[in-house]
């Protein structure tokens, strides 16, 4: 068995890859730089731009009967060339937007996304398994220059409570859907053990790095105007309407427990495993 994995050198696809590599797997690696991916040994890596179907070539696909499919714009040319070609087994990286379980979720940047990513896949074959992340750990690692820099983190809705999940929890939850039949059909969703407020997120990482981050909690508005040149409208009022609901109504944990039959990583661990993301050294 070959698996194809897409999105290989994300954060999430580079751990898959190391996962299924420890467990046997043959993997073979998409990405468009294979120069410039710096894959582990063992792993066949090749060229191709999911949404160019004519970077896609027969030795792609060639021994491959499932893949997963990072949820990228154009990925219905992937898929196009993985049925044509025999593939019809895949794990899609979604997003818990698209369960469209909150008034907040119709219509956002992320729901319609990912919606028309598990839709192409769908249409196409019967054999899928869905993940549906909630809020990743690694959003944190917006905040990296301030911590790194000593410059007080601004930020919005501090006592609003998420579960953010480590990136390796999905990867190994994308692992066990390859590799098993036990949840072909299934739209899971995931997030991490813990709801934490966004002050409590700091202090775990300031716990991390042996020091108390310095906060500041600033208006909706502030934040906007701060924050406008660098994140789009859509993505903008998206993450306002998350952090304002879960002031009242926090994330409720669903850990990749049911998937892996592990306990989810906590945030502590995703911070330990991300020091050097917010350290000097």
């Amino acid at each position: 068995m070959t698996v194809l994995v897409t999105g290989a050198t994300g954060a999430v696809g580079r751990h898959l890859v190391t996962t299924l590599l420890d467990r046997g797997t043959a993997v073979r690696a998409l990405t468009r730089k294979p120069g410039d991916a710096n894959l582990p040994a063992g792993v066949d890596v090749v060229a191709g731009d999911l949404a160019d179907a004519g970077t896609l070539a027969a030795e792609v696909f060639e021994g491959v009967d499932r893949a997963f499919v990072f949820p990228a714009q154009g990925v219905e040319a992937f898929l196009d060339a993985a049925t044509a070609r025999g593939v019809h087994r895949f794990t899609v990286l979604s997003s818990l937007a698209a369960a469209q379980e909150f008034p907040r979720d119709h219509g956002s940047a992320s729901q319609l996304h990912h919606t028309a990513v598990e839709t192409a896949v769908t249409d196409r074959t019967d054999a899928w398994t869905i993940l549906r992340p909630g809020t990743f750990a690694n959003n944190l690692l917006s905040w990296a220059w301030q911590i790194r820099s000593g410059a007080p983190i601004r930020a919005p809705y501090l006592a609003s409570a998420q579960a953010p999940i480590h990136e390796y929890d999905i990867a190994e939850a994308a692992a066990q859907t390859l590799l098993g039949d036990d949840h072909l059909g299934d739209a899971i969703p995931l997030t991490g053990p813990q709801s934490l407020t966004r002050s409590e997120q700091v202090a775990i990482i300031g716990r991390t790095l042996g020091r108390e981050i310095p906060l500041v909690e600033i208006t909706a508005e502030e934040f906007r105007a701060e924050t406008a040149r660098f994140i789009p409208e859509p993505v903008l009022k998206m993450l306002l309407d998350y952090w304002h609901d879960t002031l009242t109504v926090p994330d409720v944990p669903r850990p990749v427990t049911a998937v892996t039959g592990r306990p989810g990583r906590t945030l502590a661990q995703w911070a330990a495993d991300h020091r050097a993301d917010f350290t000097d050294s």
